[in-house]
């Protein structure tokens, strides 16, 4: 009778902290998972990084008709369409209205030779993208200095907020 008190008292001492090694095996797995989501900015030059830094060069604009044509069909769907802030456009891959645009713009600053651009990607997989090109007065086509994926981005402070934390990723070839 001793010894089965005992196996009792022992299984009760056992049995709480399997929990606890499945529950610390979860918590480093979101950890892993965490640190996957955010990437350092591999791809973007130094010296367009600096550029870019210097938030007081740029200017909001709010329109696709604020863009250079250039820049625009850098940023549209296959069709040729980009929806402005706050228009319908198809957000999922359930299509309610196929004369939308796939894509929409969240915003874009200007500042000189730059151009970033903040728009949003819809179908099975939403999506938030920068691209950032340059365009100089008398070049008929720009540049695309950099491309990242992220999160939707309030503001070009938030944009810089994220650039500098290593909010965005730059890594692979995402679809834009």
């Amino acid at each position: 009778m001793l010894a089965q008190k005992r196996a009792v008292a022992e299984f009760r001492l056992v049995k709480p902290t399997m929990p606890m090694k499945r529950l610390s095996l979860y918590l480093l797995f979101t950890a892993a998972i965490q640190s996957l989501c955010c990437a350092d900015v591999t791809k973007l030059p130094a010296e367009d990084r600096k550029a870019l830094l210097d938030a007081s060069r740029f200017h909001e604009v709010h329109s696709t008709k604020d863009l250079p044509p250039a820049v625009f069909a850098l940023c549209v769907d296959d069709k040729g369409k980009l929806a402005e802030p706050g228009q319908n456009w198809n957000a999922t891959d359930a299509i309610t209205d196929p004369t939308l645009p796939w894509k929409r713009l969240i915003w874009a600053t200007v500042g000189s030779d730059y151009y970033v651009v903040h728009y949003e990607r819809g179908g099975i997989d939403h999506s938030f993208h920068i691209l950032v090109t340059k365009l100089a007065k008398n070049d008929a086509k720009p540049t695309v200095v950099w491309r990242a994926v992220g999160h939707q981005l309030k503001d070009y402070a938030a944009f810089l907020d994220a650039l500098r934390s290593g909010k965005l990723d730059d890594r692979l070839d995402y679809p834009h």
